[in-house]
């Protein structure tokens, strides 16, 4: 498929430098958001702007959506008023993050219409959407996966790692990953600023090394500077371990350091206003703990 009209649903944080990279690379894209002011500004870029979902999906050969969660996501997959203006051949890629039973029964449900489906979540954070080197898990048939690259390009490295539902696992794992590793850096931080320690020289020591990442180095550097203006928002990071809990326990497994983690983040976003704040605000549920003062 060759410059397939693309529906990108959802452009908020992600979604908009997203939609962004997709305009540059050339795709005809029509954009909608749950609060219209969020994709006006993409009009000026060239896209189209929907005043309903329904209006944006129109004709599309392929739609990405990038919403809050998969009920969110399953709500428009349901929705026939949505699914109605599709083209003849089209694909959905859902690359939101939601549970992966979410996944297989949107793909269940456009599988009846006639149109494909594919689980596709991002890690990267903002930084990796405006760069447009968003990690992608992809899941769903490999014959519509490799349809799919040229879409995937300009927002990412995509990797097929499964069956329909397989990308959403993946991108559990990754998130349990994640926080679990910004609980790691944000002990480490605390402590060589208590220390006396110099934190931004100590993880220039660490680049290279067994303990450096991108989440050290990133956010290591958002808790020295004190900010937690959001790139991946709090409340998001509870909603994955949530569901990182829930699949895990369906298969009988226990993850001990994902329930901890998710236990302070849960704190962090209802007893102390972070929802909203970036995960790796985890630092300030940290220092709460101690008593120390930001």
């Amino acid at each position: 498929m060759s410059q397939p009209t693309i529906a990108l649903l959802g452009t908020g944080l992600m979604g908009d430098p997203m939609a962004r990279n997709l305009l540059k690379a050339g795709f005809p894209v029509q954009v909608w958001n749950r609060t219209i002011e969020k994709a006006k500004p993409l009009a000026s870029l060239g896209a189209q702007v929907g005043d309903t979902a329904a209006a944006a999906v129109d004709g599309a050969n392929v739609v990405i959506t990038m919403l809050s969660d998969g009920v969110a996501v399953g709500g428009l997959v349901e929705d026939r008023t949505v699914t109605a203006g599709l083209a003849e051949g089209a694909v959905w890629i859902d690359m939101s993050s939601a549970k992966p039973e979410e996944a297989r029964a949107q793909s269940a449900s456009l599988a009846e219409l006639g149109v494909a489906h594919l689980d596709a979540p991002v890690s990267g954070g903002t930084k990796g959407a405006e760069a447009g080197t968003l990690a992608i898990m992809v899941g769903g048939d490999l014959s519509i996966f490799n349809q799919m690259e040229p879409v995937f390009a300009p927002m990412g490295r995509p990797v097929h790692v499964g069956p329909s539902g397989s990308g959403q696992l993946s991108k559990l794992a990754n998130q349990g990953i994640v926080a679990v590793t910004i609980a790691a850096v944000a002990e480490a931080m605390l402590l060589l600023e208590k220390g006396g320690a110099d934190p931004a020289a100590v993880r220039d020591a660490l680049k290279g090394g067994f303990a450096d990442s991108t989440i050290l180095q990133q956010h290591g550097e958002r808790m020295s500077q004190r900010n937690f203006e959001p790139g991946g928002l709090s409340k998001f990071q509870l909603k994955d371990l949530d569901n990182l809990l829930h699949e895990s326990g369906g298969l009988g497994l226990e993850l001990p350091a994902a329930q901890s983690v998710r236990d302070r983040f849960d704190h962090y976003v209802h007893q102390m206003d972070g929802a909203d704040k970036d995960h790796s605000g985890l630092f300030v549920e940290l220092c709460k703990r101690n008593g120390v003062m930001l």
